[in-house]
């Protein structure tokens, strides 16, 4: 059960629903400003789920899972991981950082580097360790020329 819950997008549920209380019980008075945070945290949520969508397709073309506690059967690099190594979650990043911005909980901003620590630690680090151990010489090539983010 608890692999189940240790999923990505449980934990950007969880930071997401953080920001939300964050408006709703401790509002303080500051604003990102009105209608261009609207805007510019639509940007970012589309944007984030466009990568998450380019990253699935991608993997299902290769025919490799997408779950993030299971072995890979290919290594991606090809299509939106020519450009991260972790479009998946960078993905996540920019959903919560435009979901902050579209609720207007600039005190939340602190959740965006919380999450991607967790996100690096939980789920990052130990999908690279894995990959570096089943493609070994591919997989270091890889990293020298695909960043880890951006």
């Amino acid at each position: 059960m608890l692999k189940w819950i240790d999923l990505p997008p449980v934990w950007l549920l969880l930071a997401c629903l953080a920001a939300w209380a964050q408006v709703r019980l401790f509002d303080a008075g500051l604003s990102f400003g009105g209608l261009w945070a609207d805007f510019a945290g639509g940007l970012l949520v589309g944007g984030g789920v466009l990568l998450m969508l380019l990253a699935v397709y991608e993997m299902r073309q290769h025919h490799t899972t997408i779950m993030p506690h299971r072995d890979a059967d290919e290594m991606v690099t090809t299509g939106i991981f020519s450009r991260s190594r972790n479009p998946i979650y960078l993905g996540d990043v920019l959903v919560l950082a435009g979901v902050i911005l579209t609720l207007d909980a600039p005190l939340s901003l602190p959740l965006v580097p919380i999450f991607v620590w967790i996100i690096e630690r939980r789920f990052v680090i130990p999908e690279e360790n894995r990959l570096r151990r089943k493609f070994r010489a591919d997989f270091a090539r890889y990293c020298q020329k695909t960043r880890r983010w951006l």
